[in-house]
């Protein structure tokens, strides 16, 4: 299993997120961007909620250690996975980031050696995968 740590870069996949705002704060938002403040809305917005989590650094943190959380990205590999099953065990998945299983990992072997996933984040993982471990995300 490989881990790595994610950093933004030029065309780095990123998930898209729905918010709702009042008709208030959506005017002051353009006027930020007509003013020159923002390019335009999505930038305010990036910059806030990166303001915020630069202000909550310590606590996320604190709280990966505590959870023994990975940060970033983790593989899991057919090969990680089989490897495991031979040895006799299991998987307790838990993210802050991007876990992602191999699409050739059958839900069978999925099963067999993914006890829990916690992923707070992205879970990338074939339709089939993410079935068959329904009950063990949460």
């Amino acid at each position: 299993m490989s881990v790595h740590e994610l950093r933004r870069k030029t065309g780095d996949s990123s998930e898209k997120i729905t918010i709702n705002l009042g008709v208030v704060d959506l005017g002051q938002i353009d006027l930020l961007v007509q003013e020159g403040f923002y390019s335009n809305r999505t930038d305010l917005i990036r910059t806030a909620i990166r303001n915020q989590l630069a202000t909550h650094a310590e606590v996320v943190k604190d709280t990966v250690a505590r959870k023994a959380f990975v940060l970033g990205l983790q593989d899991f590999s057919r090969s990680d996975l089989e490897a495991l099953q031979v040895a006799g065990e299991v998987l307790q998945i838990q993210v802050l980031g991007l876990a992602r299983i191999a699409e050739d990992v059958s839900p069978e072997l999925a099963r067999a050696t993914i006890e829990s996933v916690v992923v707070l984040g992205a879970l990338h993982a074939s339709a089939a995968v993410k079935a068959a471990l329904a009950d063990r995300i949460h």
